[in-house]
């Protein structure tokens, strides 16, 4: 298989950390068939990027400015049997792509996820920072699978689609997630979401696969490692979420996060307990951090559900 691989990228404060995603992709011991660095409405990036990069194909992003467009220009522009994506601020594992590869060999598969780290740049997890949360920061969470198994969708930071699935679903809808921070400046998220549970909806049958040989590292800057920034993240998940059971239907929309509500964050609050009463006093902070974390998401749910019916009526 042809594996294109799509970077997107927006600003230059990042430009250390594009320089390191691309060196961990040129690193690969299954050689990519390209590397394209989508660049969203950065003329002077763009630019640049052209010039550290003339084997790579840069180019601008030509529709609705955001990350779901960014993604759908990656896409349109591949001309890989397979698009993945790694995020702008991530490293990947020299054997990321030969493990996402190895993913598709089964043709009911049309996306397969890996399993993403975080890279505190503090040196170390916040203490208080449970690991049912770290879909906060971009990484795989406790309770999600531990083996390769199906499931409903994968983290667009560290994912991989057939390509013409892309383009037969219509893309990644830019209505949702990092495309709309533009008018409202939060942490949102979900376009991945949304993306997957269509596919699967509109394709009975097929399978979205997740890889943990599929890794890669995920930057957590400093300012994402603060209370306040997981629990405004937590309530713009919270929003995300109700606009894709406007699009899919809250059965599909939701199934996953009841379960994870339902059974590994109720025993995620109760280690936190055991390890404080252990005698690791911050097993309380985890604790706590995740009955805010849940009831900041689901309140963000609530108040996005309450606007889509205000603006339907």
């Amino acid at each position: 298989m042809k594996i294109s691989v799509v970077i997107c990228v927006y600003t230059e404060e990042r430009w250390e950390d594009i320089r390191a995603a691309v060196a961990s992709v040129e690193r690969q011991t299954r050689r990519p068939h390209e590397i394209i660095l989508v660049v969203d409405y950065n003329p002077d990036l763009h630019l640049m990027l052209k010039r550290e990069y003339p084997g790579a194909i840069v180019v601008e992003n030509t529709h609705e400015k955001g990350l779901s467009g960014g993604k759908n220009t990656g896409a349109a522009t591949a001309s890989g049997d397979i698009v993945a994506y790694l995020d702008d601020d991530a490293v990947a594992e020299p054997g990321w792509l030969e493990a996402l590869e190895e993913g598709f060999q089964d043709p009911s598969v049309v996306g397969v996820g890996g399993l993403t780290l975080p890279l505190w740049e503090t040196g170390r997890r916040p203490r208080w920072f449970p690991q049912e949360f770290d879909w906060t920061v971009g990484c795989t969470y406790r309770g999600m699978p531990t083996a390769r198994a199906p499931i409903r969708n994968v983290m667009g930071g560290n994912a991989a689609f057939r390509r013409e699935i892309v383009g037969e679903v219509g893309g990644f809808h830019t209505g949702i997630g990092r495309s709309v921070q533009g008018r409202k400046p939060r942490p949102l998220g979900c376009e991945e979401t949304e993306f997957c549970i269509r596919i699967s909806q509109r394709r009975p049958g097929s399978v979205m696969l997740f890889e943990p040989e599929a890794v890669i590292g995920h930057k957590v800057s400093a300012a994402r490692s603060r209370f306040s920034y997981f629990r405004s993240r937590c309530y713009a998940e919270g929003l995300s979420k109700a606009l894709v059971t406007q699009s899919v239907g809250t059965g599909d929309g939701l199934a996953s996060e009841r379960a994870h509500a339902l059974k590994a964050l109720p025993l995620g609050a109760l280690r936190g307990i055991g390890e404080a009463l252990r005698g690791d006093p911050s097993g309380l902070g985890r604790a706590a951090a995740i009955v805010v974390g849940l009831a900041w998401t689901t309140w963000g749910y609530v108040v996005g559900s309450l606007r889509l019916k205000l603006r339907r009526s």
